[in-house]
C-alpha cells in the first residue's frame, strides 16, 4: 500500500540533502567528481543528511496540511521558519532565496498572504516550486478549476508570478496523475494537450504559455544533458526535473542525476526527488540515505499526523 506522505516528505528532503554539500558547484566541476552518494559538508560544511530551505518550507506546508488548511496557517509556519529557526535542521536557517525572503518579510509586515509574494518576471525564481508538492493531498480528488486556483493562492504566499504559478501546477498535474497510477511517460503526453487545454481557457498571455513549450510542444526525453539547465529560475529547475524522471528509472538514479546537473543542486534534487518518492515509493529511497537523514522520526511523525487528517 502506497503512502505518499512518505513518499512526498522523504523523496524531497533526501534529494535536497544530496544536493546541499554541492549547491553552486557549476556541471563541470562537479563532474571531476560525481555524487553518487550521500555525503556531508561541502558548500555549508554540514553533516549528512543535512536538508536545506527546500525541505524545511515542504515541512512547514505539510504541517498546515495537518489540519484545515489556510493561508494564514501557511504564511505563520513560513515566518515561524524564517524567524524562529521552525522546521529546520539543527535550530539555524542557513540557506534561503531572495524572493522568498522579501516574500515573507512582506507577511511579516501584514500584508494578505496571497498577495505576499513577487508578481515580477524576476521574481521566476524556483522558492515556491520546490516545497508546493505536499499540497497534492489536498486538491488532488478537486475540479480541475479549483486544484488552479488553490495552487495559485500557495504559490503567491512567496512566488506570485503566473509562470511560477503555471509551474507549480503543471508539476502538482503530473503528480496527481503518477498518484492516480499513470505510467510516466503517458503522463508526459498526456499533459501537453490537458494542461495548454486549461490554460487557454484563463486570461493568461500567450508568450507566458509559449515559456512551456519545451515541455508542452517538444519532447523533453530527446534533449541532452548539455540542453538542460539547473539554475535557481523556476523553468529550468521544472524541465530539469521532468527531464531527470523521464530518463531514468530508480529513485536513486533519478536525483543523483538531478544533482549532477550542478548550480541549484538541492532544489533541483527535492523538486526532482519528490516526483521520484511517487513514483517508486518510499521503499525505493536507499534505506542508508534515510537512516542519514536529520530529524529522520520528526519526518516519519509528521508523516503520519498528514496522513491521519486526509484518512
Amino acid at each position: 500500500m502506497k503512502d505518499i506522505y512518505k513518499d512526498i516528505l522523504f523523496g524531497v528532503s533526501v534529494g535536497d540533502a544530496l544536493g546541499v554539500p554541492v549547491e553552486f558547484t557549476l556541471r563541470e566541476t562537479i563532474a571531476l567528481n560525481p555524487i553518487t552518494d550521500m555525503i556531508g559538508f561541502g558548500t555549508y560544511n554540514l553533516p549528512a543528511g543535512t536538508f536545506s530551505d527546500d525541505s524545511s518550507l515542504t515541512f512547514c506546508l505539510a504541517e498546515s496540511l495537518t489540519q484545515k488548511l489556510t493561508l494564514e496557517n501557511v504564511s505563520t509556519n513560513f515566518q515561524n521558519w524564517f524567524f524562529n529557526d521552525y522546521w529546520t535542521p539543527y535550530g539555524e536557517v542557513f540557506d534561503i532565496g531572495i524572493v522568498t525572503s522579501s516574500a515573507i518579510e512582506r507577511l511579516r509586515n501584514g500584508i494578505r498572504p496571497e498577495l505576499a509574494g513577487g508578481i515580477g518576471t524576476l521574481d521566476n525564481g524556483n522558492g515556491s516550486l520546490m516545497r508546493i508538492l505536499p499540497l497534492i493531498s489536498h486538491i488532488k480528488d478537486l475540479p480541475i478549476e479549483e486544484r488552479f486556483i488553490i495552487v495559485k493562492q500557495i504559490s503567491s504566499i512567496t512566488h506570485g508570478h503566473i509562470r511560477s504559478v503555471i509551474s507549480c501546477f503543471y508539476y502538482l498535474e503530473f503528480a496527481r496523475q503518477m498518484i492516480l497510477g499513470e505510467n510516466k511517460f503517458q503522463i508526459y503526453k498526456n499533459l501537453k494537450t490537458e494542461i495548454p487545454a486549461f490554460l487557454n481557457t484563463k486570461e493568461i498571455s500567450k508568450i507566458e504559455i509559449k515559456a512551456f513549450e519545451r515541455i508542452l510542444q517538444n519532447d523533453i526525453v530527446n534533449l541532452t544533458i548539455n540542453d538542460i539547465e539547473s539554475s535557481g529560475y523556476v523553468l529550468h529547475t521544472l524541465e530539469a526535473s521532468i527531464w531527470c524522471i523521464l530518463t531514468t528509472d530508480d529513485y536513486k538514479s533519478a536525483v543523483l542525476k538531478a544533482v549532477n546537473l550542478g548550480e541549484d543542486t538541492d532544489t533541483t534534487g527535492a523538486v526532482t526527488g519528490g516526483l521520484a518518492g511517487l513514483l517508486y515509493g518510499f521503499e525505493n529511497i536507499p534505506s542508508s540515505w534515510i537512516m542519514q537523514m536529520a530529524r529522520k522520526d520528526d519526518i516519519l511523525n509528521l508523516a503520519e499526523r498528514w496522513k491521519k487528517y486526509y484518512s
